[in-house]
C-alpha cells in the first residue's frame, strides 16, 4: 500500500541524531583516481521520458556500468577501503597497501561486490557473509573477485548479525553500509563515497532540478546526494525519499521521531528491502527531505517496464524513484525538472 509523509523535520532534523552525512566531496574524487576503473557515468537527457509522465525534463543518472561492477554501489566500500589505504601506503604502492587486511561484510547484493573489488585493488582479503535467499550465481560473482563467501541465515538481517559476530570475534573489520550507535566511521566513509555520484550531476546538469526521487533501503546513497543537493542548490529541489511498502524503514522512523525496525514481506525491490534504517542516513534525510513516500511492487515492475521501453534496463530496485514520477508525485506540475538515479543495471544472476 502506497503512504506519504511530508517530513516534519525538515530543515532541522531529529533531535538527538547528532552524526550528519558528509557533503564535501573534495577528498572523495582525488582517492577514487586510484581506482582504474573509476569513471565518471552518464546523465542522461530523456525528452520522451518527459512527455510521458508529463513534466518538462527529466535527467537519468545512469550508474548501470559504474566501476564496471553496475551499480552507484562501488563508488562506496571503495572509497572507505582507499582511506584505509591511504593511511598505510608506502611509496606509492597502493596495490599491497592493504595485504595485511580483512574486511568482513553482509550484503544483499551491490555493496558486497564494491567491498570484494575494493579489497582486491589494495591487497586486502574480503569476506563477504548472505543470507541463504541471495542466488548463488551471485556468489559466484564475489568468489570470482577475490572474495570468501560465508552463508548465514535466511535474511539481510540475519546475514548483517554473523558478519558483525565474526568482526566482534576479531576475524576482521566490519565495513556495512549502515550506522548504528557505536558504529559511525566507516558507514560514514561509505556514504562520503555516494558524494562523487552527486558530484558529477552538478556539473553535469544544466539547470537544477526541481524534484529529486531517490530511492532508499538504508538511505546512504539518499542521504548523500540529499545533502550535496542542499549544498549546491540550497531548498529549491524538492526531494522526495521513496521506499518499498514492504521495507517502511525511514518513514515509519521519521513518523515515530526515532529509528524504528519495521517488518513486512520480502520485496522484489531487494536491494532496498532493509527493515532498519542507517542512523546517519536517516538524520541526514529528516534534515534535507521534503517528502517520504512508499511505492508497491506492482509500481516498481511497471516502472521497470515504462524505462525499458526507453531503452533503460534496470531492476525494480534501480527504477523504484522513477516508479514515484511516474505515478504522479503530488505537486509536481509540467514545468518540472526531474532528476532519477538510476542505481543498478539488470540483473544478470
Amino acid at each position: 500500500m502506497r503512504d506519504n509523509l511530508a517530513n516534519p523535520h525538515f530543515q532541522t532534523g531529529l533531535l538527538g541524531l547528532k552524526h550528519m552525512p558528509k557533503d564535501n566531496a573534495s577528498n572523495v574524487s582525488t582517492l577514487l583516481a586510484k581506482c582504474p576503473a573509476h569513471k565518471a557515468t552518464p546523465l542522461l537527457n530523456m525528452p520522451d521520458l518527459a512527455r510521458h509522465i508529463g513534466v518538462a525534463q527529466v535527467h537519468v543518472k545512469d550508474e548501470s556500468d559504474r566501476m564496471g561492477l553496475g551499480s552507484f554501489k562501488a563508488l562506496g566500500a571503495a572509497y572507505a577501503i582507499a582511506c584505509k589505504a591511504a593511511e598505510h601506503v608506502v611509496e606509492d604502492q597502493w596495490n599491497v597497501a592493504l595485504t595485511d587486511e580483512v574486511f568482513i561484510t553482509a550484503s544483499a547484493g551491490n555493496h558486497g561486490l564494491s567491498v570484494a573489488a575494493g579489497a582486491r585493488l589494495f591487497g586486502a582479503t574480503a569476506i563477504i557473509y548472505l543470507a541463504e535467499s541471495v542466488p548463488e550465481a551471485f556468489a559466484d560473482r564475489l568468489r570470482a573477485i577475490g572474495a570468501d563467501v560465508v552463508r548465514a541465515g535466511a535474511t539481510y538481517e540475519d546475514s548483517l548479525d554473523a558478519a558483525q559476530a565474526s568482526a566482534d570475534a576479531g576475524q576482521g573489520t566490519l565495513l556495512s553500509d549502515g550506522s548504528w550507535p557505536g558504529y559511525t566511521l566507516l558507514p560514514s566513509r561509505v556514504m562520503e563515497g555516494y558524494l562523487q555520484l552527486a558530484v558529477e550531476v552538478a556539473e553535469q546538469i544544466d539547470e537544477p532540478p526541481s524534484h529529486i526521487f531517490l530511492q532508499a533501503g538504508v538511505g546512504g546513497l539518499a542521504a548523500a546526494v540529499a545533502a550535496y543537493a542542499r549544498c549546491v542548490w540550497g531548498n529549491g529541489p524538492t526531494i522526495i525519499v521513496v521506499e518499498p511498502d514492504a521495507a517502511p524503514a525511514l518513514i515509519e522512523s521519521v513518523r515515530a521521531g526515532a529509528i524504528c525496525t519495521t517488518t513486512g514481506p520480502v520485496s522484489d525491490m531487494g536491494r532496498l528491502d532493509c527493515k532498519t534504517p542507517s542512523m546517519i542516513a536517516l538524520a541526514g534525510l529528516t534534515r534535507d527531505a521534503n517528502t517520504f513516500l512508499t511505492i508497491t511492487e506492482e509500481d516498481a515492475a511497471q516502472a521497470v517496464s515504462v524505462l525499458a521501453q526507453h531503452g533503460l534496463t534496470t531492476t525494480p530496485s534501480g527504477g523504484a524513484g522513477f516508479a514515484a514520477a511516474l505515478n504522479g508525485y503530488e505537486g509536481m506540475g509540467p514545468d518540472a525538472r526531474v532528476l532519477i538515479i538510476l542505481s543498478e543495471g539488470a540483473e544478470d544472476v
